[in-house]
């Protein structure tokens, strides 16, 4: 499938005029949103740890010249950017159409291939290992937490015993239908840190927007969704009584939450559980 970027129309709308602002993507993964800032005028700083996404990157470097600078690492390393200037940051959080459809990757249960699902091959942990090296409870609670398995003791126990080594494997192993897809979303986040990497990239956001500048995240897990949610709300609630005025000293105003149109879920299925929530610094 053509990886559509989710909510974009969205995320611009909430941008504004963007014309010589500088953003940082930090999910540049086939550079939808990244492309459509710099058709509107912007400079961009991209993230992906993705060593794949390499050309992409290429070829909007090619196009775009110095108003675009790609980053091959994490984006939990924006806290290395040197700068406090940046106009807007923007997430686009979860795993992208390509590492999905790439079948050698070992992201889905489609195709039958090592059980990897590293977003960066640069990293040693694959699935494989992360289950044989975690404790059984560990591996329950992963399953459990990322993918809301009611039985996540049970196939943990299944997993530890078994040891599958590829994605048929693993499937093969969970027998119910509908607890395919968490397990296989559960072990990805482990895999790939994906909720640490939210909380340390949003944990350097406050210190790198210039006033005026947005944060904007597109979440599709309700993990992710609630780290974001949690963290823009303390830094936009107002302490004491909320019977009285706000508190003009406070940095940040939250920007009203969107969620996918029925057009856009029409075209784009794989938008369905997408939540944008953003903030702008005052």
């Amino acid at each position: 499938m053509k990886h559509i970027p989710v909510l974009l129309n969205d995320v611009l709308d909430v941008l504004g005029d963007i014309n010589g602002r500088t953003i940082v993507d930090c999910t540049f993964g086939a550079g939808g949103y990244s492309r459509a800032f710099l058709e509107r005028g912007a400079k961009v700083i991209a993230f992906d740890r993705d060593t794949n996404v390499a050309a992409d990157a290429d070829k909007l470097k090619q196009e775009y010249g110095d108003r675009f600078h790609f980053v091959n690492a994490p984006f939990s390393e924006i806290s290395q950017l040197n700068s406090s200037d940046f106009d807007d940051i923007v997430f686009d959080l979860g795993i992208s159409s390509m590492q999905i459809d790439n079948g050698e990757r070992g992201f889905s249960f489609r195709f039958d291939a090592p059980l990897d699902m590293r977003m960066d091959t640069r990293t040693s942990i694959t699935a494989t290992d992360l289950i044989k090296n975690v404790s059984e409870n560990e591996l329950a609670d992963i399953l459990y937490e990322y993918g809301d398995i009611k039985k996540s003791h049970m196939f943990a126990k299944i997993l530890k015993e078994k040891q599958p080594i590829s994605t048929f494997e693993l499937r093969d192993l969970i027998r119910n239908p509908g607890d395919v897809a968490p397990v296989f979303q559960a072990l990805r986040i482990a895999v790939n840190d994906e909720m640490g990497q939210i909380k340390n990239a949003l944990s350097s956001v406050k210190d790198l927007l210039r006033p005026g500048g947005r944060c904007v995240c597109v979440t599709f897990h309700s993990v992710e969704d609630r780290i974001v949610k949690n963290t823009f709300r303390k830094w936009t609630d107002v302490a004491g009584d909320p019977r009285l005025p706000v508190n003009e000293s406070v940095a940040y105003k939250l920007l009203k939450t969107k969620t996918p149109s029925d057009k856009e879920l029409e075209n784009n299925p794989r938008a369905r559980s997408a939540h944008m929530r953003g903030v702008i610094k005052v």
